[in-house]
């Protein structure tokens, strides 16, 4: 069957970034600033983007701030008729550099914090000051008039102060509130006994967020991402592998999500190489786990099969080698039993990360090479 178009295209301009987050959804190989698109390239892409169907760009990283033609960039998103998201911690972020990339058309600003308050936000992070910068990047954003989405990663360590970081989203006067658990894969996974929260935290934080919601309704949206650990059923992982987004490295990888790349033996396309529209409609790589043909026992012909799409492949491939394995996230696997596992080394494990790390080398002082 002849997928629908994308609806969206994630760029992930570069790796680099001055913080140094546990739980950052960048491979644990890291590309350097040497092997990132040019500028052209990225026009090119985002041209492909559009005519292929997608309505959004979302300009991500690593830190997007740190390349030096964002403006160009945005301006080329924009120019290709995209809704352009910048996804940024904010720490480079300041009031001349927002005007340059209004100026170029920008849409949407999505600004992530690690905690409500600065002691935990800086440490999670590994950025002293982090924090303050990202309180005075929401107040410029604000004052240029662009909507603004607070992305709070939540896990272990944060997830006790959840009311404090709705209460922080409103103060900054956002418009909508993105409570995401830590997905453990790459960094994440190598922090996993750190980050997993309990049964007994999640269950409060669902609470909390409901709470939330009806108190806040029409003023602030809360998107609520759940962590699999605790789940009997598997999410659809990005709404289905290759059905629904696609992204690209900055090394020029397409591919159908953020994390695919973790996945061994599957050639992806190279934008340097192929077109979007012939690795969306033809590259095998998308069409690997594309459907419910590829499906094993029990996925095929269960009465989820079209609703989960089979879970995340790359939490299958994380956990148990073998990307095309029921993801241990369902209860009908035989080795959801791993999940309990996992929970149980959390429950004793101590607070101390495995930090994501960058060539210091490669970043100046501000961030930017």
């Amino acid at each position: 069957m002849r997928p629908e178009p994308p609806l969206a295209l994630l760029a992930e301009l570069t790796h680099r970034c001055p913080l140094r987050c546990p739980y950052c959804s960048n491979p644990t190989q890291l590309t350097g600033a040497g092997e990132e698109l040019d500028t052209a390239t990225w026009a090119r892409v985002f041209a492909e983007a559009a005519a292929l169907g997608c309505l959004q760009v979302h300009l991500s990283g690593g830190e997007p701030m740190a390349r030096r033609d964002l403006p160009a960039l945005v301006r080329a998103a924009q120019g290709a008729g995209l809704y352009t998201n910048l996804i940024t911690s904010g720490v480079l972020l300041d009031a001349p550099r927002l005007a340059e990339l209004c100026a170029a058309g920008l849409d949407h600003v999505q600004l992530s914090v690690q905690d409500a308050a600065a002691a935990g936000g800086d440490r999670i992070g590994g950025y002293a000051g982090g924090h303050a910068r990202k309180l005075t990047a929401a107040a410029v954003i604000r004052a240029a008039g662009l909507p603004l989405t607070l992305n709070a990663v939540v896990h272990r360590q944060n997830l006790n102060n959840l009311e404090q970081l709705i209460d922080l989203a409103l103060d900054l006067g956002a418009g909508r509130l993105e409570v995401a658990h830590v997905q453990y894969y790459g960094w994440a996974l190598a922090n996993r006994a750190a980050l997993l929260p309990s049964r007994a935290q999640l269950e409060a934080a669902t609470a909390v967020v409901a709470a939330a919601r009806r108190a806040h309704a029409g003023r602030l949206v809360i998107d609520y991402v759940v962590p699999d650990y605790h789940a009997a059923r598997p999410k659809a992982c990005m709404g289905g592998w290759g059905q629904r987004f696609l992204a690209v490295s900055p090394a020029g990888r397409i591919l159908p999500c953020h994390a695919a790349e973790s996945i061994p033996g599957l050639d992806y396309p190279r934008v340097q190489e192929t077109s979007l529209h012939a690795a969306w409609y033809a590259s095998p790589a998308f069409a690997r786990f594309r459907g419910t043909d590829w499906m094993p026992s029990p996925c095929r012909g269960c009465e989820r099969a079209e609703i989960d799409w089979g879970g995340c492949r790359c939490q299958a491939q994380a956990l148990l080698g073998d990307a095309a394995a029921t993801d241990p996230a369902c209860d009908r696997s035989p080795r959801h039993g791993l999940l309990a596992d996992a929970l149980a080394e959390a429950a004793s494990a101590g607070q101390d990360f495995a930090y994501r790390q960058f060539s210091e080398s490669n970043i100046r002082s501000d961030g930017i090479v």
